[in-house]
């Protein structure tokens, strides 16, 4: 939820939701006074606590105390003695994961057996060998990740998952999905006759494997959307199906041989570019006018640290004139007495060439 402007509009955002038939509610100590306000609302409403669920979020850092004091806090802002579901919030890094391992879970495992929180997962904006690696050390009930029809590079998580019988919470599909709530017009027509937020929602929830989206809505009138959503989980119709594939082969005939499938290859790069997201964004851009969502998420990249990891363009001229070969010795001046080696340079592979070339027009579009 992110109906924060005051407690008011909390409780009515909540009482819109419980009206829907909506019965999850996540939250977490670093979403500002979120818990605080849900709190408020679950106690205005006099909502039966037994009929929904209530999820909030720990970062991992800190020792055994810490992690109790911060359970401990959100338990009396939201108003209630236990937590169905406390998700690890944010395992990016191998670091976090290993403080899970070392530090947190001991600790974690007692507060579960006391019954301050019922079932224990964890959120990840991390790689994809990350998010196998923390559901294959078999802790965790449930995850929350990112995984959309225009981004799919999760899918084998979502897969394992299931497999192991996790529940599976997908982040902010209408805004990380492509910003739908506002979706530009190019993609409305494809989309048709629904818009691009129902057929995504679609997507999600005609997979079965899936058991929960998230919609973070900031007042009750944004709920209005869901309205026609809430209760259509029924497998994907032909129709639809159809809808989907256009879209697929609208980005393929759009991009002529310069689509990016995002296999990572790429990776690692020396630069530590972000490679894959950069050109999945250019596809989006060409093929469906989404100027807007890649410059949202381009511009997070730098400035959002470990939850959305990569450089920008800015290396690519070191990158270029690393691989670029000399047209003429005397370009290469000898290195003066003292001071730094000589560049060396290789000759790029044709694959690395076009991609330098793909940069150059990504950059004046992102």
């Amino acid at each position: 939820m992110r109906a924060l402007d005051s407690s008011a509009t909390m409780t009515a955002t909540v009482q819109r939701a419980w009206q829907l038939g909506i019965n999850h509610f996540e939250t977490a100590p670093s979403y500002g006074v979120s818990e605080r306000l849900l709190g408020q609302a679950f106690c205005k409403l006099g909502l039966p606590r037994s009929n929904f669920f209530l999820t909030s979020k720990l970062l991992p850092k800190g020792a055994a105390a810490e992690i109790e004091q911060t359970i401990t806090a959100s338990l009396e802002n939201l108003g209630t003695d236990y937590l169905d579901c406390l998700a690890i919030h944010g395992i990016n890094t191998a670091e976090h994961l290993q403080w899970f391992l070392e530090t947190g879970l001991g600790p974690l495992q007692q507060l579960q057996r006391q019954g301050k929180f019922r079932h224990l997962g964890f959120s990840t904006h991390g790689p994809l060998p990350l998010i196998l690696t923390a559901i294959e050390t078999g802790y965790f009930e449930f995850v929350n990740l990112h995984y959309y029809y225009f981004f799919q590079r999760n899918a084998e998580a979502i897969a394992l998952a299931a497999a192991r019988d996790l529940g599976i919470f997908i982040i902010s599909p209408g805004d990380k999905g492509g910003q739908l709530f506002t979706p530009p017009q190019t993609l409305q027509t494809l989309c048709q006759p629904d818009t691009p937020l129902e057929l995504t929602y679609r997507f999600l929830l005609g997979d079965r494997r899936i058991t929960t989206l998230s919609f973070g809505a900031a007042n009750p009138t944004e709920l209005a959307v869901l309205v026609p959503l809430v209760d259509q989980d029924q497998p994907l119709t032909p129709q639809e199906q159809q809808r989907l594939t256009n879209l697929s082969q609208h980005q393929h005939q759009r991009l002529q041989g310069t689509e990016c499938h995002q296999c990572y290859d790429c990776l690692p790069c020396p630069e530590a570019i972000a490679i894959p997201e950069i050109l999945r964004l250019r596809n989006l851009a060409i093929a469906y006018d989404m100027q807007s969502y890649g410059e949202y998420r381009y511009q997070m990249l730098e400035n959002a640290g470990h939850w959305f990891p990569g450089k920008k363009r800015q290396c690519l001229y070191r990158m270029w004139r690393l691989f670029t070969p000399l047209p003429q010795p005397t370009a290469h001046p000898p290195t003066a007495p003292g001071g730094p080696p000589a560049l060396e340079r290789k000759t790029a592979p044709s694959s690395l060439g076009n991609l330098i070339l793909i940069f150059a027009h990504i950059g004046g579009c992102i």
